[in-house]
């Protein structure tokens, strides 16, 4: 959270074949992933890696990147 606020970034969802799970991620922060069996389960765990990914960029004091706030073409 910055400033008490969740940010706000995109989060891409696709499903592996291969794993047979879904796969979260965040493109604006390099690395951040999770997954679920469910959609629902991957999302839950990408915003607990957000949070973390976060947490430790600001203990080492790494630049942050700010939520794009685009939206996709459709």
């Amino acid at each position: 959270m910055k400033n008490g606020k969740m940010q706000k970034y995109e989060i891409v969802i696709y499903w592996d074949n291969q794993d047979k799970i879904y796969v979260a991620e965040v493109p604006e922060l390099a690395g951040c992933m999770a997954h679920g069996k469910t959609q629902i389960e991957a999302v839950k765990n990408i915003n607990e890696a957000v949070e973390l990914w976060l947490e430790t960029a600001r203990e080492f004091g790494d630049e942050i990147p700010e939520p794009r706030q685009h939206r996709l073409a459709a």
